[in-house]
């Protein structure tokens, strides 16, 4: 911690009783105090040694010490960074009768201006420094930050510039082209395009000389891949005028032209995503990738930050200086959502780090309607950077240069320490929330002020007249050539017939293929050798011998090895080795979630602890494969974790990447992220993705919050082969759906329902066969059940068909086969179609399931079977998922029972 930051502003006692131990031991302080008494010429003060009385002039360098620190501390609040707003008053100010200084003493030459690097200097002019540094157009929250080398960094870099701009002739005409094209950009959009949505950056065109000033830095400090997320505003800006966008793609977007691909049907303009190669004003080659969103704001954030993770991972070895992620945020938005929270609070973590995110939030001052006071409680929209002791720059808008010197900063800072930073950018939404929205409503008097307020451009030229600069004279030809280059574009649109859209089986991408209906219709071979299976099954079930491990822990492992012995694999070790045989055929496996290492419910411990030292052991990765597991347990979110490991999938076609939730019944904390990105992307923005979703599933007494991992919305969702959803019974289908995915020449998630009870059961289990001589079954037959004897065929998906052939084994009936739809989507009508052949005899079908009528699987099975005139066997329709008292729970699975082999039923 800084050695004056936790002093108040008006209380030296702390630094006085300090100065008297220093004075009759200088020992007997710590070394950093040491250099700082030292600093001053005390002996000219004829200070009294024996401690009993300080000075007054001794005592007023320590109350410019507080001074000091009041600036840096509490600068922020008194800083002209608000273009179009009076500040509000905030007590006490940094008036210096605050701090037990008078005006008589502005002229007092004191020592303490050696701590800002000035040398000893009167007290006017050290207020002068600290007003330039802490309180004109830059203010800085950071002394929170409490390591004091960070601290000392920060103050090393602003106090010794000032936090005052010195642009070359050079940087200064890139930063006057740069917002020109933002300028001029938007304007010709209002005029060429009245009255369409745009979501314009008026008021904020700060951003991109910023950002292209924060670019170029980071190209020139090894940056090679920028991932980006921001919202709809100034969206189209960023796409042309950062990213190079051809503003004749942007132009045929506003002319309606339909898309290329007849099959996409797309999304709004300020949604989608692009991708370039670009070369910096330095020669280095960058790669950007703004990555499609959603009107739900801040949802991208942990995708961005999935996709960066999977190219510093995977695309440079590690090395997370080569890749920055960038999120641009509203100030309503950044305050008010909390996936903000949930993914700033991933940044330090080891599964999810990604060597620091920059944020910068273009704060327009208020959201759709809502006045800041009534948006937020925290001071500042950016008062979650504390959470994880990011520093915050806030940033006048119309002080172009101040927010190109703050960009260079935060990347310098982000490059340095691999920590968050974020920029306030402090500006003003020129028009409503869209174009068509009239913000005199609700703000009148905010957009009286606006209406005045010349644009960010014009007050640039302006200073550059005033500083008597040959730029200001260049203003209007870069102006008119610009305005040219616009005209020429649109007129190239409106010859063009096609939207243009972009292709992503590049790259990484490169050998994954689009999927027609054909591709479902049958699974590819999915076994391996016999030879490789048993290799496998005995490397991961050894535990090294010179390591001492838990009891409980050896004893799994011991009953590992017996199943192989024995020939009867439960679900771990069908889905272990899953992983292990996509490891050692190349592939990399990637698993996150809460509690995954060991398993919510104790199955898996793919991560195991050495009892003495809680070293951490992993199984898999003692095979000899080129592939890795990388296996994490989550912070508790499911937003933004599920979020990230969509991301990382999002850039990782060939890599296993899997979320698993605690409950399948959790997904719903994430919902924003099945329903925006994972069921609609590849239909919205051409995006395919892999991600597996495990949602552990069943009713087995454990209450509402633990029974159900909602299957029906699921369903509801899928359509034109979107995702696939599969509710395995066996530890060789789930070994078979997993290794199905990167064994496909195209990528879909794969949502699938995982059981609890199952895990552990005797009968759930598979053999050598299984996993060597077989392959993925959408359907599978009755093992037991005969053809010639059957007169009702029921059709089922999960645990609940084990239950079923107990209870027909105690009734002893025979007229009844249980079907099991092992992959509920795509659905697969031609695999049920042979087994209603098979069974011909049959009278009646039904379908058979443990949740609710109203939930499950059988609104959609019945959609999909019209045909079978199917009748439903289930619990009865219910508000909630499951009951909480066991004996009810019983009693409904009773009824269910009875109703299936009740003699009545049959006829």
């Amino acid at each position: 911690m800084d050695k004056f930051s936790y002093l108040g502003t008006s209380d030296v006692n702390a630094i006085e009783a300090l100065f008297q131990q220093y004075t009759k031991d200088p020992n007997s302080v710590d070394a950093s105090w040491r250099d700082f008494f030292k600093g001053f010429e005390f002996a000219q003060t004829n200070y009294n040694t024996d401690g009993a009385v300080i000075p007054e002039n001794v005592t007023k360098e320590f109350k410019v010490i507080t001074l000091i620190n009041g600036y840096r501390q509490r600068g922020h609040l008194f800083t002209k960074t608000n273009p179009v707003r009076h500040r509000r008053k905030y007590e006490p100010t940094l008036d210096i009768e605050h701090f037990g200084l008078s005006e008589k003493d502005l002229d007092t030459v004191f020592h303490a201006g050696n701590e800002l690097g000035i040398g000893p200097a009167k007290l006017n002019d050290i207020i002068t420094h600290l007003k330039a540094t802490y309180c004109e157009s830059i203010g800085v929250e950071y002394l929170y930050m409490r390591d004091p080398q960070i601290i000392k960094w920060l103050q090393d870099r602003m106090e010794k510039t000032k936090n005052t701009p010195a642009f070359s002739l050079d940087e200064k005409r890139v930063i006057l082209k740069k917002l020109t094209q933002a300028v001029v950009f938007e304007n010709f959009l209002a005029t060429k395009y009245v009255g369409q949505k745009r979501f314009s950056l008026e008021g904020g065109e700060a951003l991109i000389p910023a950002m292209n000033a924060l670019m170029e830095h980071g190209a020139n400090l090894g940056v090679e891949d920028y991932v980006i997320g921001m919202p709809h505003r100034g969206r189209l800006n960023v796409l042309t005028n950062i990213m190079n966008k051809t503003y004749q793609d942007v132009f045929t977007e506003f002319e309606g032209r339909p898309s290329e691909d007849s099959l996409f049907d797309g999304d709004v303009k300020y949604h989608n995503g692009y991708s370039s190669d670009q070369i910096s004003d330095s020669g280095k080659k960058v790669h950007m990738s703004l990555t499609p969103n959603p009107s739900h704001l801040e949802t991208v954030n942990p995708v961005v930050e999935g996709i960066a993770r999977a190219k510093i991972d995977n695309i440079h070895s590690g090395d997370n200086t080569k890749v920055c992620a960038i999120l641009m945020h509203g100030d309503a938005a950044v305050a008010g959502q909390g996936v903000v929270y949930e993914t700033v609070q991933m940044s330090q973590l080891e599964g999810y780090k990604t060597g620091g995110t920059i944020h910068i939030v273009v704060n327009n001052q208020v959201g759709f309607t809502t006045n800041y006071i009534d948006a937020r409680s925290s001071t500042y929209c950016t008062d979650v950077a504390k959470v994880t002791l990011s520093p915050v720059f806030h940033v006048n808008g119309d002080d172009i240069e101040a927010m190109c010197l703050v960009a260079k900063l935060a990347m310098d800072f982000r490059q340095t320490f691999k920590r968050d930073v974020f920029i306030d950018l402090l500006c003003y939404r020129k028009y409503g929330h869209n174009e068509g929205d009239e913000p005199r409503f609700t703000q009148p008097l905010l957009y009286k002020e606006i209406a005045i307020h010349p644009n960010p451009k014009d007050l640039y030229v302006r200073r550059l007249e005033f500083e008597k600069s040959p730029l200001a004279a260049e203003a209007k030809d870069i102006e008119k050539a610009f305005k040219a280059e616009l005209e020429a574009n649109l007129d190239a649109a409106k010859k063009t017939d096609k939207a243009k859209i972009t292709s992503f089986l590049e790259g990484n991408w490169t050998g994954v293929k689009k999927a027609d209906d054909a591709a479902f219709e049958t699974s590819p071979n999915t076994s391996i050798d016999e030879k490789t299976f048993l290799d496998l099954a005995k490397k991961t079930t050894e535990l090294p011998a010179d390591k001492k491990f838990f009891n409980k822990i050896a004893k799994v492992f011991e009953d590992r090895r017996s199943m192989i012995a024995n020939n009867n694999y439960d679900w771990a070790m069908g889905e272990l080795l899953a992983y292990a045989s996509l490891m050692k055929e190349g592939h990399h496996v990637r698993f996150s979630g809460q509690d995954v290492e060991r398993g919510t419910f104790s199955h898996r411990h793919a991560v195991v602890k050495v009892e003495d030292s809680e070293e951490e052991y992993i199984p898999l990765n003692s095979i000899t494969a080129q592939g890795q597991l990388h296996i994490y347990n989550s912070l508790l979110s499911e937003y933004a974790v599920l979020g990230f490991e969509y991301g990382y999938a999002f850039a990782s076609p060939n890599i296993l990447t899997i979320w698993e939730a605690q409950f399948g019944d959790f997904f719903n904390g994430a919902q924003i992220i099945v329903d925006q990105y994972l069921s609609a992307a590849e239909y919205k923005w051409h995006r395919m993705n892999g991600l597996v979703l495990l949602l552990p599933h069943g009713y087995e007494g454990q209450g509402p919050e633990h029974s159900s991992a909602r299957m029906e919305r699921f369903l509801q969702m899928c359509a034109k082969n979107n995702m696939q959803i599969v509710n395995a019974t066996t530890p060789a289908q789930q070994f078979h759906a997993i290794r199905r995915q990167l064994k496909r020449d195209f990528r879909k998630p794969l949502v699938c329902f995982t059981p609890k009870k199952l895990l552990r059961y005797p009968s759930c289990v598979s053999t050598l066969a299984d996993f060597t001589k077989d392959t993925f079954h959408e359907v599978l037959d009755d093992p037991k059940a005969d053809a010639k004897k059957t007169t009702r065929l029921a059709f089922c998906c999960g645990k609940v068909y084990y239950d079923l052939i107990e209870r027909r084994e105690k009734e002893g009936a025979d007229d009844i086969a249980f079907i099991r739809v092992e992959q509920l989507y795509p659905f697969p009508h031609k695999q049920v179609a042979e087994f209603v052949k098979k069974y011909n005899k049959a009278k009646e079908y039904l379908w058979i399931q443990e949740e609710p009528e109203n939930m499950g699987a059988w609104r959609f099975i019945d959609n999909s079977l019209r045909n079978l005139n199917l009748k439903c066997i289930g619990r009865d329709e219910a508000a909630s998922p499951a009951t909480g008292f066991s004996k009810r729970h019983n009693e409904e699975n009773e009824e269910i029972m009875k109703n299936i082999f009740s003699k009545i039923l049959v006829k």
